[in-house]
């Protein structure tokens, strides 16, 4: 808790959607630390976002668990084939897909690769995001509004409706929210609002698929040092980024890795329609 850097950080912006290689301090995906006891051994995943952030350290944490993944990414070939290479260090199969998530063709495409590769799907993870920040509502163009929405929020019911033909009992799907669902930031009122979206989607679909013996959850993050932070966020915000937390900082990405996993094992039979909150003290819900 107390060996990770803390606000201010140094001033820095990249365009969207961002780079790994180009943040200071470098984000820790758990390539020095995490360890893993063979609680997904065998199962084949789908990570969507996984080229960095997030979704790397849970791309790598499931590998180490024992699982193949499937990396799904917009256009980021150089941070994607990194975590191919972290997947595949850990003696696991890789397969990268890149390509725009908000195209329902492309969502199915994704699915269909990773059955081709594996053979099924036990984990689908909608972790995938876009967001941008504006201070007034007449500055959000409607072509904004409309992409934020076609990523976050309906690119998971494509990728869901796909993934379940390919999933038996036991299988589990995780969406990344955000404590944007129930404290949203007045100057990322899209990207928010899908975050709530998510929230209830998540709560729907478990029902919806208990019967198949398909379970949902859902893990919300709070601040985490992403690419997406220095590529979305005016200077000054990412300069304190994190600290309006009761820790002082923002997560790193190692940090959200263990709720995934264990949503995604078996140990989790019993939870499912639940939502994770992993936001360094602030309340949620």
């Amino acid at each position: 808790m107390t060996d990770y850097p803390t606000p201010p950080y140094p001033e820095q912006q990249q365009d969207i959607p961002g780079r790994t290689d180009r943040m200071d301090p470098r984000p820790d995906h758990g390539e020095h630390s995490y360890e893993g006891s063979g609680r997904l051994a065998g199962k084949a995943t789908i990570v969507t976002g996984g080229d960095s952030g997030i979704g790397r350290a849970v791309a790598l944490a499931f590998a180490r668990e024992g699982a193949d993944v499937l990396i799904a990414y917009l256009d980021e070939h150089d941070d994607a084939a990194e975590t191919q290479r972290l997947v595949e260090e850990a003696g696991r199969r890789a397969v990268t897909v890149a390509g725009d998530l908000s195209d329902p063709a492309h969502c199915r495409s994704v699915v269909a690769r990773a059955a081709e590769a594996f053979g099924r799907i036990d984990v689908l993870v909608n972790n995938a995001a876009h967001q941008r920040s504006f201070e007034a509502l007449e500055d959000i163009p409607d072509e904004e509004w409309q992409r934020t929405f076609a990523v976050n929020m309906h690119s998971m019911f494509y990728l869901s409706k796909a993934a379940v033909a390919h999933m038996g009992e036991g299988a589990s799907i995780i969406n990344t929210t955000s404590i944007n669902a129930d404290d949203p930031s007045q100057t990322l009122l899209a990207y928010a609002t899908t975050k709530g979206a998510i929230h209830n989607f998540t709560a729907g679909l478990a029902q919806m698929l208990a019967s198949r013996k398909i379970r949902v959850n859902a893990v919300a993050p709070g601040p985490v040092w992403t690419p997406l932070i220095p590529s979305t966020m005016p200077p000054e915000a990412v300069k304190t980024f994190g600290q309006n937390t009761p820790l002082g900082r923002a997560a790193q990405p190692v940090e959200l890795a263990p709720p995934y996993v264990m949503l995604a094992s078996d140990e989790a039979s019993y939870i499912t329609g639940a939502t994770i909150p992993v936001t360094g003290g602030r309340p949620f819900l």
